[in-house]
């Protein structure tokens, strides 16, 4: 008796936790598809357009920012989507030992679909930081010889003028 009572508040608040979890899964799917076309915007016209401002502590402040949003993409949602595979499963279970076998379908259903959403959102934000950490890289690159050639160039005029 006292084991069932301490318990069952817990599978209760377990089960509160479904909705939210599923919630964040549909809000991680929309932030994948925000952080693709963000992405590839900046691939075509915002990183050329912060090579060319010249400032290169913004663009590692703007890259590190976007990186760190992408790599919370891909390992966040896989998260909510086990746990929202694994909440429905523990009720769907329980329904089949007393007899309810649509119950459990149905449990297993919503398990499935909360996977699938995770892991769609989490291989959109894994290919999103990949391409991501490659452009800044190359970005970043580019702008170091830059500064670097100028650099040189007037190193040589000063020398030129001080001969």
């Amino acid at each position: 008796m006292i084991e069932t009572l301490s318990y069952a508040w817990l599978h209760d608040a377990v089960r509160w936790l479904l909705a939210p979890a599923l919630g964040a899964l549909l809000i991680g799917c929309a932030i994948a598809v925000i952080e693709a076309g963000i992405a590839v915007g900046e691939r075509f016209h915002g990183l050329a357009k912060l090579a060319s401002g010249g400032n290169l502590a913004q663009v590692q402040a703007i890259a590190r920012h976007r990186l760190e949003r992408a790599d919370l993409l891909a390992r966040i949602p896989p998260m909510l989507g086990l746990m929202a595979t694994i909440i429905p499963l523990g009720p769907g279970l329980a329904a089949l030992g007393q007899g309810d076998p649509a119950q459990l379908a149905s449990a297993v259903t919503v398990a499935f679909d909360a996977t699938v959403l995770g892991l769609v959102a989490g291989i959109g934000g894994l290919v999103i930081g990949k391409l991501r950490r490659r452009w800044y890289e190359e970005t970043l690159e580019a702008m170091e010889q830059s500064i670097e050639r100028s650099m040189e160039q007037s190193m040589q005029q000063s020398m030129e003028r001080a001969a």
